[in-house]
């Protein structure tokens, strides 16, 4: 087709009509609304609207299923239909077969199967809980306008430190529209550098009033968020799926307060008990100390250091004085050996035969160099002798020689 060619309203309708009726049957969950009960006719009409954004869908069911009176408006339902386009002016509608309500049993079942799947994702992590700064400098609170959660938080939080400031952002806390406005302002605080925490606060209610802080879009938005969260929906028996994704979750929202803020009385208690604590080991280190610097003045080498210095002057002096007499001893030891070793050298010398009368007769060689003469072997008749008396060297020549009248010895005279 084209623009000279377009297609006629009808054939639209019914491309779009043959497109939905493939759909076939469906479930459908969400809040009544604009319920038109008309007990006279066949059929009653109503808009199904969701339970997290603003946006409803027109249901048209026999009037049958409307009839017993316990489906109102506000009432959560399921409906099980087809869906149909409707040709005159083109809006879609479900034709429902069966409406059920909403147990109390089914939406736990369900609440549970979502709290698994979303703890299998890991959004529920402790490592992921960011801890929550000592002393915030400015507080994000998102509540009920004039609600009676905002009036506990920011009395009790400004009874306990009374310059706690905070940013107060308000939304629908239950109903169809809770979620897209707490996700928003959620969106803006966290999107504000000079809010430290932000506190998600509701009073109680029934499960069905806490259902939107059980939704999906509202937990996977806290998760992805980056200042800590803390979550104070409800009273203690109330844990919506939004407690165990907050980094911090408080039984009440004036428990959140306490958890936040801290208590500036005890802040001070705790300070001064500080300061005393301190002050008494600062006492208790100095008197020890002293006693530990008095126990080194008392000993005597502190108590006269000059001592210790005379008694090793004295020790070294006597090891000098000591010194001095084993040298001198061991210097006249040595002065006596020697003496005695030159008396026997003496005695023993060819000096002191030579004294006695005795002569050294030695051969001497053409060379000019001399051998004592021990046997008449060895001087030749001829040779020339060098014969040392005591007080001169006589030069002699060998004219023969003579052996000893004994017969056993070798020894022999030489003239």
């Amino acid at each position: 087709m084209s623009a000279d060619h377009p297609y006629p309203v009808r054939e639209v309708s019914a491309l779009v009509a043959s497109w939905i009726n493939r759909l076939g049957e469906a479930w459908v969950e969400g809040e009544i609304t604009q319920l038109k009960l008309r007990r006279q006719s066949y059929y009653s009409y109503f808009s199904l609207r969701d339970l997290a954004e603003t946006v409803s869908l027109q249901v048209t069911c026999p009037s049958r299923l409307l009839a017993e009176g316990t489906i109102t408006e506000g009432t959560r339902v399921i409906v099980h239909g087809n869906f149909a386009l409707y040709k005159g002016n083109g809006s879609l509608s479900l034709l429902a077969k069966d409406i059920r309500q909403a147990g109390l049993g089914e939406l736990l079942a369900r609440l549970e199967r979502l709290r698994q799947q979303l703890a299998a994702e890991g959004l529920f992590d402790t490592e992921l809980k960011r801890p929550l700064p000592y002393l915030p400098r400015n507080i994000g609170l998102i509540t009920g306008r004039n609600s009676a959660a905002e009036r506990d938080v920011l009395s009790v939080a400004h009874s306990r430190w009374p310059e706690a400031h905070f940013t107060v952002r308000y939304a629908t806390v239950q109903g169809a529209r809770c979620v897209p406005e707490v996700v928003e302002q959620l969106r803006l605080l966290d999107a504000d550098p000079s809010v430290d925490v932000i506190i998600i606060a509701r009073g109680g209610g029934s499960m069905e009033d806490l259902l939107p802080f059980s939704d999906e879009t509202l937990v996977r938005a806290v998760s992805r968020a980056t200042t800590p969260v803390v979550s104070a929906i409800g009273h203690e028996p109330d844990i919506p799926l939004l407690d165990y994704v907050a980094d911090l979750r408080a039984a009440t929202p004036t428990d959140a307060a306490k958890k936040v803020v801290p208590d500036v009385v005890s802040e001070r208690s705790h300070i001064r008990d500080l300061r005393a604590r301190n002050a008494q080991a600062l006492r208790q280190w100095v008197r020890r100390e002293s006693a530990l610097v008095e126990s080194f003045t008392s000993r005597p080498v502190m108590a006269s250091p000059v001592t210790l210095i005379e008694q090793r002057l004295q020790e070294t002096e006597r090891a000098r004085e000591e010194l001095y007499r084993q040298m001198t001893l061991f210097l006249a030891n040595e002065d006596n050996r020697i003496a005695t070793a030159t008396t026997q050298l003496t005695a023993l010398g060819p000096i002191h035969t030579l004294a006695r009368g005795y002569s050294i007769v030695q051969i001497q060689h053409p060379d000019g160099t001399t051998v004592v003469l021990n046997s008449i072997k060895d001087a030749s008749p001829g040779s020339q002798l060098r014969v040392r008396a005591t007080d001169g060297v006589v030069n002699a020549a060998v004219l023969g020689t003579q052996p000893c009248p004994s017969s056993s010895s070798s020894k022999a005279q030489v003239r």
